[in-house]
């Protein structure tokens, strides 16, 4: 499972895990978002990814707080995406802005809005108030033992990717 703050690059990163490995890659955003941003019900999102969870392979991009406990079950690894604030914010607006602007299809065939971008529930505002959370539940899982990778800076993710192959 691949873990970080909001823009930290989880889903790059975890699809880049899967082409390496040949693991199975899950987009979390595309299982709980519905067409029109609408948010699939907490308690069926649970059932959806304790499936997947189930299984004996499986990336994830991201664990909601709402299931988390369900990926923390069977996960062999967690890579923990630590990065300065400035980097996965520069990330997030960079990523935000492309996205408004080239109207790439996101989530099940969203896109980005201008109306969402300034919105209450905005993901730049969804990334202030998750931000502390994210990365105290980091220390936590550190704190508790869990078999992890925390990767403080972009380039040591790179440099681990690079030590992947098929058999790893």
């Amino acid at each position: 499972m691949v873990y970080g703050v909001t823009g930290s690059g989880k889903s790059t990163l975890a699809s880049r895990i899967s082409e390496k490995t040949g693991l199975p890659y899950v987009s979390v955003d595309d299982l709980t978002w519905e067409p029109g941003w609408l948010v699939v019900p907490f308690e069926h999102q649970k059932v959806i990814f304790t499936e997947i969870c189930e299984r004996e392979q499986w990336i994830l991009d991201n664990a909601y707080g709402h299931w988390v406990e369900v990926p923390l079950k069977n996960v062999d690894l967690i890579i923990a995406l630590d990065y300065p604030r400035w980097v996965s914010m520069g990330r997030l607006f960079r990523r935000t802005l492309d996205r408004l602007l080239d109207q790439k299809l996101i989530c099940n065939g969203n896109r980005e809005s201008l109306r969402g971008i300034l919105s209450r529930d905005s993901i730049l505002v969804w990334y202030f108030r998750s931000f502390r959370r994210k990365r105290a539940r980091i220390k936590a899982w550190e704190q508790e033992g869990r078999r992890m990778l925390v990767f403080r800076q972009p380039q040591e993710a790179e440099k681990w990717l690079a030590t992947l192959t098929n058999s790893s």
